[in-house]
């Protein structure tokens, strides 16, 4: 792969909240995604995350009332039914190998959603969720401490990247405009870097 492709899919990797339900994700889909996680950098090469497949109906329907879905969408509380992830990828931490996984979460759930792009699937990565009561539903042994969800599916909405002013305060917020499309404002390369020598 060259820059120009990575880059590519850099820019196509964006945070989708509405799919179509009706097309399934295959579990062999869902674990070659947890595969690449296998390959990422690991602090300390602790590797002390592990993952929960959720793709059954009646677990999905347990799941979807525990997420937050769009903090800057006060008055959504998340896709309608038909628009519904397909599954869902739940990080956990193993609080055997420390309570600390460093920078190994973000790391990992950007490989699952580079891999996802290839695939044509999107995802959001959701931190809000009612965490206790999502390991009582999955049966988790307390060891095992859910940081992220990963909601995904095939995208039944357009994501777009809006080009931020110089402006350093100019609003950074994301928006739906009244066709559906999300817009996504992403700051300039030349806010982003303080020096160069």
């Amino acid at each position: 792969m060259d820059f120009d492709s990575l880059r590519q899919l850099m820019i196509s990797d964006r945070t989708v909240r509405r799919f179509e339900e009706g097309r399934n994700v295959s579990v062999e889909t869902l674990e070659k995604l947890v595969e690449l996680t296998r390959y990422c950098p690991s602090g300390r090469n602790a590797q002390p995350l592990r993952y929960v497949i959720v793709s059954s109906s009646e677990e999905k329907e347990k799941v979807f009332p525990l997420l937050k879905w769009a903090g800057y969408f006060q008055d959504w509380d998340g896709p309608e039914k038909g628009e519904r992830p397909a599954a869902y990828i739940i990080q956990c931490l193993d609080t055997k190998y420390g309570k600390d996984c460093l920078c190994d979460d973000g790391l990992q759930l950007e490989a699952i959603t580079l891999g996802m792009r290839t695939l044509g699937l999107g995802g959001c990565i959701i931190k809000a969720f009612n965490a206790p009561k999502l390991a009582e539903i999955l049966a988790l042994d307390e060891r095992y401490v859910p940081r992220y969800v990963l909601a995904l599916g095939y995208p039944a909405e357009e994501v777009k990247i809006e080009e931020m002013s110089m402006d350093e305060d100019a609003d950074f917020k994301y928006f739906r405009t009244p066709d559906g499309v999300h817009h996504v404002p992403k700051r300039p390369l030349e806010q982003l870097i303080l020096m160069k020598s």
